[in-house]
């Protein structure tokens, strides 16, 4: 009776063993083969927040980062979630934002990677998450941020004409980076907490770009300009840098569509704002390849070297998309984005055998002056290095894949 029982045990022992190691390795195989972890039947912003959350657990992981940093980066991707979790009310888009902010502000509302009298504009652009996770959880620690954020641009020094200087390491200068990164947050916090006493000085900022950084032959609009014509790089006559960057230009009608969301219809300046994202989109839009994308240096796509890239195209999409749907470009730019959208897909997207989503031909990053030198020539931006997936591209393809709604 014992044999028999020990034999039934070991009967169903090795039956268990051969049963574990046939799932373990039918699990080893299932990942060799790239089965799908990303569904593919999700829509494109979906897929790439999954994929980025997938590689990076937490979110400020992103851009490879290996401790809590304030970056212009995360703040746009970041941005790209909160719009998905409002369109999929899936928590745990909204949690993953949520993750950034506390893992960069602390108990007091302070932000310790955060250096005030750096005086960057750069750095107030992850501020524009914090509106909605304050209204949702009423924590004062964000409104203690947005706070410290709100006041750089009490001092923060200006050309004569009162436009923000990029930063201060910076003088004198203007970049159109520096359109998205601050004027965006500063018409939210004055409409929201200033009754917008402050917009003028938000449309200045535009009104100084515009008079200063406009090529009449091409309508484009230079990289940055330098008031004082003291860098080797600026023109000695106009100040401006030498080249169009597309991804300078899509940081500035993205400015102009997000700022556009807190001017009210009857603001005096607001129209003049929509006719700057006309006169912008429809020179950036003659320059479109037939691919649907845009070359790094924007009018020069015949010349070696450059080639069609992944974030300044992306950002395009997006600003023609919202502009469309919002009423402030013609319809037909919603088709030029759309164009834009299936030629990123088509050229540039790459998805790998587990589902994620890899846009490739990003340039990693690209600037004027500092050390060592940056300037401004065409091999120089066709040269710099390009990054898969970088953050400039991510974020405004989640955005606008849901503009899309593709």
């Amino acid at each position: 009776m014992q044999n028999t029982s020990f034999r039934q045990f070991f009967f169903l022992f090795s039956t268990l063993s051969i049963f574990f190691a046939v799932s373990c390795s039918a699990v080893k195989n299932s990942e060799k083969s790239g089965e799908n972890v990303i569904p593919t039947t999700k829509k494109w912003s979906e897929r790439m927040a999954l994929t980025l959350m997938k590689n990076h657990p937490e979110a400020y992981q992103i851009d490879g980062k290996t401790e809590p940093k304030w970056d212009y980066v995360h703040g746009l991707v970041m941005t790209g979630f909160e719009q998905l979790y409002k369109e999929t009310k899936n928590q745990k888009y909204f949690d993953y934002v949520k993750g950034y902010a506390d893992s960069t502000i602390d108990e007091k509302g302070k932000i310790p990677s955060y250096k005030f009298e750096n005086y960057n504009i750069d750095m107030l652009e992850a501020g524009n998450i914090l509106f909605d996770l304050y209204d949702k959880t009423k924590d004062e620690r964000y409104l203690t941020a947005m706070q410290k954020l709100r006041s750089q641009l009490e001092t923060h020094p200006r050309t004569s004409e009162g436009g923000f200087w990029h930063k201060k390491i910076y003088p004198n200068q203007m970049w159109l980076d520096g359109l998205f990164m601050g004027a965006p947050f500063y018409a939210h916090y004055t409409t929201k907490f200033e009754n917008g006493k402050n917009l003028d000085d938000v449309a200045l900022q535009f009104e100084t770009i515009q008079k200063h950084l406009v090529d009449p032959k091409t309508g484009l609009l230079y990289h940055g300009w330098d008031e004082s014509k003291k860098m080797d790089w600026a023109n000695k006559t106009t100040g401006t840098s030498p080249n169009f960057w597309s991804r300078s230009l899509g940081w500035y009608v993205m400015a102009l569509v997000d700022v556009l969301d807190y001017f009210p219809e009857d603001h005096p300046k607001r129209a003049e704002l929509i006719s700057y994202l006309n006169s912008s989109s429809a020179a950036i839009a003659k320059f479109q390849d037939p691919s649907g994308l845009w070359y790094q240096v924007t009018d020069k796509g015949n010349v070696g070297g450059n080639y069609l890239e992944g974030s300044g195209s992306a950002m395009f999409v997006y600003a023609f998309a919202k502009g469309a749907n919002k009423g402030y470009l013609p319809k037909k730019y919603k088709s030029i984005a759309t164009k834009g959208f299936d030629g990123m897909i088509k050229n540039l997207v790459k998805v790998s055998p587990n589902g994620e989503v890899v846009i490739t031909n990003v340039c990693a990053v690209a600037g004027l002056g500092g050390n060592p030198y940056r300037d401004g020539s065409f091999e120089y931006y066709v040269n710099e290095r390009k990054q898969d997936n970088d953050p400039k591209a991510t974020g405004p393809f989640i955005l606008g894949a849901l503009e899309l709604n593709k």
